[in-house]
């Protein structure tokens, strides 16, 4: 049927008669265009139904929740262990761990829950919080004025990308260095974050995911690069087997003190100083006998590896928290002084000001 035998229909069966006086020219006419409306549908045939379903199924993912609740929801739980941990970090206190026992607090406690000083808890509720955040602000809560939606799916790939690598390292590091020590916490923390990643991954198409692969390679291997770096200096290098423990020992100190080396350390320990040191390091025997014996007990030093060094062996806490670059390290109203120092540069980082005759003794003994 054409449109003008559709528009040719003037008065279908319903339609009153014209002379009928109920009949008002606005409701014929009203009548007409739906009479129009009911042809031209006959002839152009059934409308199409709009798929309000078509969106929904686009940002559905499992169980009825869109990728970026599912984000969130994983977000939220990830922030929540890690603020745990971090409370435990911060407060010294035992973790419960219902699954290996003490195994969580040993990891908790290693050398390895630190990155550069900063507790690793710390980074990863950071981290969780943030994918929590973006996850929010792209179901469509404009959390965060001015991040478009481009944005957010970028940042989230390059979070999410971060954190599966470093989950990855770390799994390294408790088998490799931990071996026998199980946390629950952390494989959790690993699920959590690779499975941030897998849904991320899923809200690009293929052709879109080829164009990141060099950029996400270039992300991993800056995190693993960063890491390592981090844990240089945990703990010596130790000849022969990775297994050899090196049991603490102490150096006795030969060297008489002056009247002046007994004044600095008093003057250091007054305004709070502190040497940090570790028994093995030549240097911190060297620096100690520069003060003499008597001066060297004055003196606040800090044992870093008071347990010895080796396997099951670990940084004191004190020191892995201070961030420190090598042995010793002098730490002087805020000053950081890594490496051996001569006791004139100790006496001016400290301010301190002797009329003691033996003190161009001292400043001599110390240049030469």
């Amino acid at each position: 049927m054409g449109i003008s035998s559709a528009l040719a229909i003037s008065r279908p069966p319903f339609l009153p008669s014209i002379s009928c006086p109920l009949a008002s020219p606005l409701r014929f006419k009203w009548l007409q265009q739906r009479t129009l409306l009911v042809s031209l549908r006959c002839w152009c045939g059934p409308s199409p139904k709009l798929n309000s379903d078509s969106e929904t199924s686009d940002k559905s993912f499992s169980l009825g929740m869109s990728k970026s609740s599912w984000c969130a929801a994983l977000g939220a739980v990830g922030f929540l262990e890690t603020a745990y941990l971090t409370y435990l970090k911060l407060s010294n206190s035992e973790a419960f761990c219902a699954i290996g026992g003490g195994g969580c607090n040993d990891v908790l406690n290693s050398e390895y829950s630190y990155v550069f000083g900063v507790p690793l808890p710390l980074v990863g509720m950071v981290s969780y919080g943030l994918v929590t955040l973006l996850s929010v602000q792209q179901s469509g809560k404009n959390l965060i004025p001015g991040i478009g939606e481009i944005d957010v799916r970028f940042l989230l790939l390059g979070i999410t990308t971060s954190m599966a690598t470093a989950s990855a390292y770390f799994l390294y590091l408790l088998g490799t260095k931990l071996p026998g020590t199980s946390c629950s916490y952390c494989l959790i923390s690993v699920f959590i974050s690779f499975s941030l990643l897998f849904i991320t991954l899923k809200d690009y198409a293929l052709e879109e995911l080829q164009k990141f692969v060099g950029l996400q390679l270039a992300i991993a291997a800056i995190v693993v690069a960063t890491l390592s770096n981090s844990y240089t200096i945990t703990s010596p290098k130790l000849p022969g087997s990775s297994d050899m423990i090196l049991e603490p020992y102490e150096t006795e100190i030969t060297e008489q003190s002056t009247t002046w080396t007994i004044a600095l350390a008093k003057h250091l320990h007054s305004i709070g100083a502190k040497m940090y040191g570790a028994f093995w390091c030549s240097h911190c025997v060297e620096q100690k006998q520069m003060f003499g014996r008597e001066a060297a007990k004055i003196l606040d030093y800090i044992e870093c590896f008071p347990e010895g060094v080796g396997k099951g062996r670990k940084m004191a806490q004190e020191c892995t928290l201070t961030g420190l670059e090598g042995f010793p390290t002098w730490i002087i109203k805020g000053k950081v002084l890594s490496g051996q120092q001569n006791l004139q540069a100790l006496a001016d980082a400290s301010e301190f000001v002797s009329q003691d005759s033996s003190y161009q003794l001292a400043s001599k003994q110390n240049q030469s």
